[in-house]
């Protein structure tokens, strides 16, 4: 007998972005970091966290030491994600680092045709990356992913193959760093039923500066660059803003700010406080602790926490 999925997947894909998903695998546009989610997903010119390498491999490069972070992230219902993220610098070959992302949907109620229930069914997807960077020249570094994904629901499953690449240019006297990213590049391999889907394809440029008289970073990022718009103007849509001031050796303040979400999350004629992330980091016997709140305005919310420090 068919089997009805009384709460469908793609309701789950509704929840996790934006309302318009075009594309299967969206879990690998959630933001994990909560350094990164309180800055509204602005990372793509990090040069300091391992987790740079879910938003722009070449990053990876200007990172010291082995430094590792683990990420979990309470989102609606019972979805929840995990990553864990780690790089390693290897002389004269360049920087390698490797990542797990995670998502589980929690378990729904399985029924036949007739509405009678069977049983229970469960959702979940992964992807595993590994990473390269190295340097062009002097301040310019280039970088690239690949991933496997990995995706069930109830007996159905597909993956698929992956890359991002990304470029990176710093500017130490104006402590200024630009970030360009084609994240998501890839195909699948299986599908769950006969047609198959596209990855969500993201090209994201940004740019950061830290203040030269104040304790503060800001970072804008343009993201989805590469989707069609009726406007050209509205290429430019899909922008994010953070800011991360640094109040003592062992805290940092963030906030972020998301415009895309913020249309598209809006009931009615309100958008409530949608789009508007904030987040605290504290950093305690050399491991960086970090949490971060993004709204999903009427909807609800995402928490986020963090852990990383260098090994």
């Amino acid at each position: 007998m068919s089997r009805i999925l009384l709460f469908p997947f793609f309701i789950i894909l509704f929840a996790i972005n934006s309302l318009n998903a075009q594309s299967t695998y969206e879990f690998l546009r959630v933001d994990m970091s909560a350094r990164a989610g309180a800055l509204a997903g602005s990372f793509v010119s990090n040069n300091d966290d391992p987790d740079v390498i879910f938003y722009n491999p070449s990053g990876l490069k200007l990172l010291t030491e082995e430094p590792i972070s683990f990420s979990f992230v309470k989102h609606l219902l019972d979805i929840n994600l995990a990553s864990l993220s780690y790089s390693r610098e290897f002389e004269s070959i360049g920087r390698f680092g490797a990542a797990i992302k995670y998502i589980n949907y929690g378990d729904f109620t399985e029924a036949n045709e007739f509405g009678a229930k069977t049983g229970e069914f469960g959702a979940g997807e992964v992807a595993f990356v590994l990473g390269y960077a190295n340097a062009l020249d002097e301040n310019f570094f280039y970088g690239a992913n690949a991933k496997v994904i990995y995706s069930k629901i109830a007996d159905r499953s597909s993956s698929a193959l992956g890359v991002d690449f990304g470029l990176h240019y710093q500017f130490p006297e104006q402590m200024l760093n630009i970030g360009i990213a084609v994240l998501n590049l890839g195909s699948q391999i299986s599908s769950y039923y006969d047609s198959k889907e596209d990855l969500p394809l993201d090209i994201v440029i940004g740019v950061s500066k830290r203040l030269e008289y104040l304790p503060l970073r800001l970072s804008l990022d343009f993201h989805k660059l590469n989707e069609d718009r009726d406007d050209f103007l509205k290429k430019f849509k899909a922008f994010t803003v953070g800011a991360e001031f640094t109040l003592s050796k062992v805290l940092r303040l963030r906030f972020g700010y998301d415009n895309e979400k913020r249309s598209e999350l809006k009931v009615g004629t309100t958008s409530g406080i949608a789009g508007f992330n904030v987040g605290l980091g504290a950093i305690i016997s050399g491991y960086n602790f970090d949490y971060g709140y993004s709204s999903l305005g009427l909807i609800g919310g995402l928490h986020r926490v963090s852990i990383s420090t260098r090994l």
